[in-house]
């Protein structure tokens, strides 16, 4: 349900850039969602359909960049990219880690007319 409130933001930055560059309408938004951001790109994608009807927003692309989930091993330091069944360093065959990517979340860029 934090969707709501994410694309709520997405919409209202979009709304705001557009509006200082003297923009006619918002053509794409360009976002960075980490694998364990827990976000859904189709969510946001429903959402933003609804929130920006009427906006300079109202009819753009949105384009969904995915990073994967890293950790960095705590004993030996290395950085690895966990399967869905094995989290154990492929170094030294220690499980888990410091999760290192895979929760970010941003608005990378626009595109306007």
């Amino acid at each position: 349900m934090h969707e709501l409130a994410v694309t709520e933001s997405i919409v209202k930055i979009a709304q705001e850039k557009a509006g200082e560059l003297g923009a006619s309408r918002v053509t794409g938004i360009n976002l960075v969602l980490g694998e364990w951001s827990g976000l859904v790109d189709d969510c946001i994608q429903f959402y933003f359909d609804i929130l920006s009807q009427g906006m300079l927003a109202q009819g753009a692309r949105l384009s969904f960049q995915r990073i994967p989930a890293r950790f960095r091993c705590r004993s030996c330091e290395a950085e690895f990219t966990p399967s869905q069944y094995d989290w154990t360093c492929p170094r030294c065959r220690r499980l888990g880690g410091d999760l290192i990517a895979g929760r970010e979340f941003y608005l990378e860029s626009i595109e306007v007319d």
